[in-house]
C-alpha cells in the first residue's frame, strides 16, 4: 500500500464512518478501485478505525467530561442515566460480537456484491425514516430524550450493522427516529454509544495480532499507517460534526439515494 492510497482510504474511513452510507463497504470499493493487496489491510482498518473514534472524543469530549464527572458523583443523576442507557445499546452488539462474530464473518465474506445488497437496505431505511418518523411522533418525555427500550431497539440495530455495506450511523439514527427519539438526542446518541465497542474491538484485534507473533502493520510500513491515521482523523472531525447538523435539520433520504446510486454501480461492474 502507498501513502496516497492509504490517505485517500484514510479520508474515506473517516468521512463514511459518521455519514450513513458505511464506512466498511466504502473501504472494500475503494480497495478494489486502487488495487489495494489485502498484505497488512487488517491492521490498516484497525488504525483508521481507532482515528475516527478519537474524532468522536474530540468533537463530543464536553459531553463525554460532564458524563463522566457526573458518574463519579456515585449517584442516581442525568448523566448516570444516559452512560447506564448507553450501556443497554451495547448488549445486542456485545452478543453478536462474542458469539456469532465467526458467523457473520463468515456468512458475509468480502463480497461486493453483499455490500450493494447491503447498501440497498440502508437506503430503505434512512427513507423510511423520513417518510414514517414524523408520523410516529416523538416521545420526549422521557429521560435524556430516550428510553431504555428505545435505547435497546437501537442497539438492535447496531448489532444488525455488522454487515458490510449497512451503515452503522444510518442504522442507529434511523431506528431511533423510527422509535420516536427525538433528532438532536438521537444524532449524540448514536455517535456515542459506539466508542465503546470500536474501542473494545480494536483492542482484541491488537491482541489477537500480538498474541500470533505479529508486528503491528508489518506489511504496510510506517508512512501509510500515518498516512491513513492522519486523513481518517482530519476527515472524522469534519464528518461527525456535520452529520449532527444534518440529523437535526436536513433529511436523510438524500443520504439514501447516494447510497442507492452506489450500490447499481456495484451490481454493473462488480
Amino acid at each position: 500500500m502507498e501513502w496516497w492510497q492509504a490517505l485517500l482510504m484514510g479520508i474515506v474511513q473517516g468521512l463514511t464512518e459518521f455519514l450513513p452510507v458505511s464506512s466498511s463497504g466504502h473501504l472494500m470499493i475503494f480497495r478494489e478501485l486502487l488495487g489495494v493487496d489485502a498484505d497488512g489491510f487488517l491492521d490498516f482498518t484497525v488504525l483508521v478505525h481507532f482515528a475516527t473514534v478519537l474524532s468522536t472524543i474530540v468533537v463530543f469530549w464536553s459531553v463525554i467530561w460532564k458524563i463522566l464527572k457526573g458518574i463519579f458523583k456515585f449517584r442516581y443523576n442525568d448523566e448516570t442515566d444516559y452512560f447506564l442507557k448507553i450501556c443497554v445499546s451495547m448488549i445486542p452488539v456485545a452478543v453478536v460480537g462474542f458469539f456469532f462474530k465467526d458467523f457473520v464473518e463468515g456468512l458475509f465474506g468480502d463480497s461486493l456484491l453483499i455490500v450493494g445488497v447491503c447498501l440497498c437496505v440502508t437506503a430503505v431505511l434512512l427513507t423510511l425514516s423520513d417518510c414514517f418518523a414524523d408520523k410516529v411522533g416523538v416521545r420526549n418525555h422521557y429521560r435524556n430524550g430516550i428510553s431504555w427500550w428505545q435505547a435497546f431497539v437501537v442497539g438492535l440495530g447496531q448489532a444488525c450493522a455488522v454487515a458490510p455495506g449497512l451503515s452503522r450511523s444510518g442504522t442507529t439514527i434511523a431506528t431511533g427516529l423510527l422509535c420516536g427519539v427525538r433528532r438532536d438526542s438521537m444524532a449524540q446518541f448514536s455517535f456515542l454509544m459506539v466508542l465503546i465497542p470500536i474501542v473494545g474491538e480494536q483492542l482484541l484485534g491488537l491482541l489477537e495480532m500480538a498474541g500470533g507473533g505479529e508486528s503491528f502493520g508489518s506489511g504496510l510500513g510506517a508512512a501509510p499507517l500515518v498516512a491513513g491515521f492522519l486523513g481518517a482523523f482530519i476527515a472524522g472531525l469534519a464528518a461527525c460534526k456535520a452529520m449532527v447538523a444534518l440529523v437535526r435539520r436536513a433529511k436523510l433520504r438524500w443520504f439514501a439515494l447516494y447510497c442507492l446510486l452506489a450500490a447499481v454501480a456495484i451490481f454493473i461492474f462488480a
